[in-house]
């Protein structure tokens, strides 16, 4: 890869339509590295959250929404899209992660909807239940929980993850979702939707990413198990398992720094998705238009599937 094709992306092959130059690759994205938790302002080049591009037709007007991992990647395009589909919304992210968050905010109060930050570290159980408090004292009630929050950290060896890194691994994307969906059952009546963000690492673990797999696979079972709990009360649960998508997980340690120019690129579509790609299913799932639709994964992988 040239200099100019690392210093002078190209737009990404789904908004232009065609590649211009065929020598050119799909994914001509800079390898540059952020400290964990990563911005995405700071990515070169920057995702498309559907900032500009995601159009609404108020499919969840009037409703309240939670988003854990809201200031970017998924949880920022799910954001974006909820408020310009009508809804009010809160987001969850980490205080490290502020700039981030006061931008998706700024985009929910243009939309003329409610919109409420709440910063914590969710890998304690007291800061994430309070997050649920503070949501639903904020919103006046709550009828959407997107629990998207996670940590991936990239080590090629099992011998390479220390106890620390994999208690936080466990606690940011097992035990947050577990106590935030106990906070918020009380709030939540009859048509109510959880929605649980997986991978497509639920189904075939990447090597080098063995105690996030592990964590994903049990966010699918964990969204499928309570889905059946929960649909005598009338409150759908699914889980959206995501397969390579440009967002700042990958740069703060999620791809190893050798991988990032042609992330993606291994997929049938010969490119990673951008957040806006996705944020539709969770707007479906979320909406009354799912009404029958529980217990569910579902993927968006390029075509690579999850079998």
């Amino acid at each position: 890869m040239s200099s100019k094709e690392k210093t002078d992306p190209v737009i990404p092959p789904y908004r232009s339509g065609a590649i211009a130059d065929p020598d050119l690759p799909l994914n001509p994205y800079s390898d540059e590295q952020q400290k964990w938790p990563g911005l995405a302002e700071e990515m070169n080049p920057k995702p498309d959250h559907g900032e500009t591009s995601y159009k609404g037709h108020d499919r969840l007007k009037g409703k309240r929404a939670l988003l854990t991992g809201g200031d970017s990647g998924l949880g920022r395009a799910a954001a974006i899209a909820f408020a310009r589909e009508g809804a009010d919304v809160a987001i969850c992210y980490h205080p490290d992660e502020e700039s981030d968050a006061r931008t998706v905010i700024a985009l929910i109060e243009a939309e003329g909807r409610k919109a409420v930050a709440v910063p914590a570290d969710i890998r304690d159980e007291a800061a994430a239940r309070k997050v649920v408090d503070d949501a639903v004292r904020a919103l006046g009630g709550l009828e959407i929980l997107v629990l998207n929050a996670g940590r991936q950290q990239a080590q090629e060896s099992i011998l390479d993850i220390t106890s620390d890194a994999f208690d936080a691994t466990m606690k940011t994307n097992i035990y947050a979702p577990f106590w935030m969906t106990q906070q918020a059952l009380p709030h939540m009546k009859k048509g109510a939707s959880i929605i649980v963000t997986a991978s497509v690492n639920s189904y075939t673990p990447s090597a080098h990413l063995l105690d996030y797999a592990m964590t994903k696979a049990a966010d699918k079972a964990f969204a499928q198990g309570l889905a059946k709990q929960l649909a005598p009360k009338g409150i759908r649960v699914n889980a959206v398992a995501p397969g390579p998508f440009w967002t700042a997980l990958q740069v703060s340690g999620g791809q190893p720094k050798e991988d990032l120019p042609e992330f993606g690129a291994d997929t049938p579509l010969g490119r990673a998705g951008q957040p806006v790609e996705i944020a539709p299913i969770y707007v479906l799932l979320a909406s009354d238009e799912a009404s029958y639709i529980t217990g569910e994964v579902y993927a968006a992988t390029g075509g690579s599937g999850t079998g």
